[in-house]
């Protein structure tokens, strides 16, 4: 055991944690990129979701995402392997993304890189991290920490609830038909992420303030089967005010240690738009249908 190397926790930018919790967790970030405009920006860095709302606005043009190569991935993994760390590194669901088998390539042409795939996307991810972080500072070595990892995701429960199927429709991820159909009816349709793909599970009514308060007491209803250590609260540029009305609510709801608000960043953003919000929490059972 003397010789364990010291365990590094990585993820994409996907996960949506803060710079403060990346700071607090000692978590590094690798930036996925955004092409817009003609010009591919790093997530996080050289674009923000407000640049993609904008830009959206202006054009009519919906950005596209586009995954770190294997290259990409060599050039981020290699200065922590030469500093002596074991990396467990966390990439979006590889059913949404082609970032996980990239970074899978990378990791075989060097030493004590585990990647994970997530099977989730945002603080779902986020939450996997985590916990990955967490038993790193408790001492576990990488390859135990991957191997907990590697199952966690079934435990995961990742939703958000969509005011307009706008952005889904543009970026080609929703029908014309069925857009037209949720705008008429003025539905807010909840997507879940399940497998490591994202499918459409209760669809509410109303103003999207009361639906979100809705949702968050249904996804919080089976409260002896969650683990109450950490919610997210996650949305994509929603009104201050409104997302604390979702945290207060899910402090009524459930005894949570901590609530974390975040902001989800590029990645989800330019697929869900403005005015999606999820919260996003651990089973303590498989989620698995």
């Amino acid at each position: 055991m003397e010789n364990q190397k010291k365990v590094l926790i990585s993820c994409d930018s996907t996960c949506d944690l803060s710079p403060e919790l990346l700071e607090r967790f000692s978590i590094a970030l690798n930036p996925l990129f955004v092409v817009m405009n003609g010009k591919t920006l790093r997530d996080g860095v050289d674009v923000y979701p407000d640049d993609i709302y904008a830009y959206y606005k202006t054009t009519g043009e919906i950005p596209k995402t586009t995954a770190a190569n294997t290259e990409d991935f060599l050039a981020y993994f290699k200065p922590f392997v030469e500093q002596g760390y074991a990396v467990v590194h966390f990439t979006i669901s590889s059913s949404m993304s082609a970032t996980f088998n990239n970074a899978r390539l990378a990791a075989a042409e060097l030493e004590d890189v585990y990647v994970i795939d997530s099977k989730c996307l945002s603080t779902g991810a986020g939450l996997e991290v985590l916990k990955a972080a967490e038993l790193a500072a408790d001492g576990v070595d990488a390859r135990s920490i991957a191997s907990y990892a590697s199952s966690m995701w079934e435990r995961v429960d990742a939703s958000f609830v969509i005011d307009s199927l706008e952005y889904l429709h543009k970026g080609g991820r929703c029908s014309s038909v069925a857009a037209l159909g949720a705008n008429l009816l003025r539905l807010k349709p909840c997507i879940e992420v399940k497998n490591g793909v994202m499918g459409v599970g209760k669809k509410y009514r109303g103003r999207y303030e009361d639906v979100l308060l809705e949702y968050a007491a249904a996804r919080l209803a089976d409260g002896e089967d969650i683990d109450t250590d950490r919610v997210f609260v996650t949305h994509a540029g929603c009104r201050q005010e409104v997302v604390n009305r979702v945290a207060d609510k899910v402090r009524e709801l459930l005894p949570f240690k901590e609530v974390l608000v975040t902001r989800a960043g590029c990645s989800v953003s330019v697929h869900c738009g403005p005015n999606t919000l999820g919260v996003l929490f651990v089973r303590k059972s498989p989620i698995i249908k």
